[in-house]
């Protein structure tokens, strides 16, 4: 009998606290179709305020948020959106853009670490003389952080690169901040790290160049969220998943466009009535959880630690930045001379970072793992046929971590071992 549950399948499983419950039941509410639930209202001045936006606008979902942002940038039908493969709005959206929108993907490889090449990004925008054959490029979207890169965060310095590459072509720029939060506490890491640098310096009496202050003043810049999207002409954030509010998204961006998402947004069936109910409790999620984000980074490192010293287990412990945790369920044979990755064709994150280790994959041990520990009270999401991914967040305790630890190396010493020869 399962006695106790520990949910790793994503932050968005989260329950609403006794907080948001309270404001949630004492919301002052009214037709927000009509544009005048104060509730509403002062929820999305706050995220414009946050985000450095004018305007905002509370949507029902992430999907709806992604999907309204594109089709207010890309209007005429046969317009081209240029993302990352591995990208949410590509992968996991039910290709809403190109269904509902007429909207055509053309994808760029995304890496590792969720970016995309800016060279790459500069060819595949279409050349405007070629017309009457090929679609017109209107729209760049970036995903920070990236979801299928493992929680991968982009940096301040490539944001304004690409943002710079679309104004130089008469582009717009999108970025699925489903996590922006994430990303602005893992900025917060960096700037301290270069704050303390830059002490050290000072206390050494080392000559501190130029150069130096300019990296110094970027990151300084790069802690709130409003400058990992400053260059963005539209954002959308979750505010279900990391933040832990029951329901909903905003999209930030001009005032114009704002205008633009409100109509798209009833024309899809997102204009909630007393949406207020919701919308207080968002603003409580803003208010009180964007500060345990940080130990949600801490607790998805102590997880990845603890897994990648299990037999038959193999993460990246140095690339976990956020709270999600990709690990690969393999067992590693022998040594090589030769990247894994090229000696099993995979193109794979889990097999970049181990350049001299063979593995013999074992097909089917992620489903068989996720079932397992489900008789343990652990829930996790199945990544691949090898690979698994859970999501940390605030409801999630360092005793729960450890929990799920022990049931992972009984998991992996008993059934599944047997199964599967890990």
């Amino acid at each position: 009998m399962v006695t106790r549950t520990v949910d790793l399948r994503s932050d968005s499983v989260t329950k609403p606290t006794e907080a948001m419950r309270a404001a949630m039941a004492n919301a002052e509410v009214d037709d927000d179709v009509f544009g005048h639930d104060p509730s509403a209202l002062r929820l999305e001045t706050e995220m414009a305020k946050i985000m450095g936006k004018e305007a905002a606008l509370f949507v029902p979902s992430g999907t709806m948020s992604n999907l309204i942002s594109v089709l207010v940038h890309c209007s005429i039908r046969g317009s081209e959106v240029i993302l990352g493969n591995k990208s949410h709005i590509h992968i996991y959206e039910n290709g809403g853009i190109s269904t509902i929108g007429g909207v055509h993907p053309r994808t760029v490889k995304n890496n590792e670490d969720g970016t995309m090449d800016i060279d790459l990004i500069e060819a595949a925008i279409r050349d405007p003389r070629g017309e009457i054959v090929y679609p017109t490029t209107r729209l760049i979207c970036l995903e920070n952080s990236h979801t299928s890169c493992g929680g991968r965060c982009l940096s301040v310095e490539y944001t304004d690169r690409v943002g710079e590459l679309a104004k130089k072509h008469g582009l717009k720029l999108h970025i699925d901040g489903a996590r922006i939060f994430n990303a602005s506490v893992v900025s917060q890491r960096i700037f301290n790290m270069l704050i303390y640098e830059y002490c050290s310096k000072s206390i050494c009496k080392l000559k501190f160049s130029v150069s130096d202050s300019k990296i110094l003043i970027s990151q300084a810049l790069g802690v709130p969220v409003s400058r990992l999207v400053q260059d963005a002409d539209s954002v959308s954030v979750c505010l279900s998943k990391g933040l832990g509010a029951p329901v909903g998204s905003v999209i930030v961006g001009s005032k114009s466009f704002v205008a633009k998402a409100r109509i798209l947004r009833k024309t899809l069936g997102g204009g909630m009535r007393q949406v207020g109910v919701l919308c207080a409790a968002a603003l409580v999620a803003v208010q009180e959880n964007v500060s345990k984000l940080e130990d949600d980074h801490k607790k998805a490192k102590m997880l990845a630690e603890g897994l990648n010293r299990i037999k038959g287990l193999r993460v990246n412990v140095a690339a976990v930045e956020t709270n999600i945790v990709s690990t690969f369920i393999a067992k590693v044979l022998k040594c090589a001379s030769h990247s894994s990755s090229l000696q099993l064709g995979l193109e794979s994150s889990f097999f970049l970072w181990l350049p001299y280790v063979y593995f013999d994959v074992v097909e089917g041990a992620a489903e068989k793992l996720c079932k397992n520990l489900e008789q343990h009270g652990i829930l996790i999401m199945q990544e691949s046929p090898i690979s698994i991914r859970v999501a940390l967040h605030h409801q999630i305790s360092a005793s729960d971590v450890q929990y799920s630890l022990s049931c992972f190396k009984q998991a992996l010493t008993g059934e599944v071992q047997e199964d599967n020869g890990i």
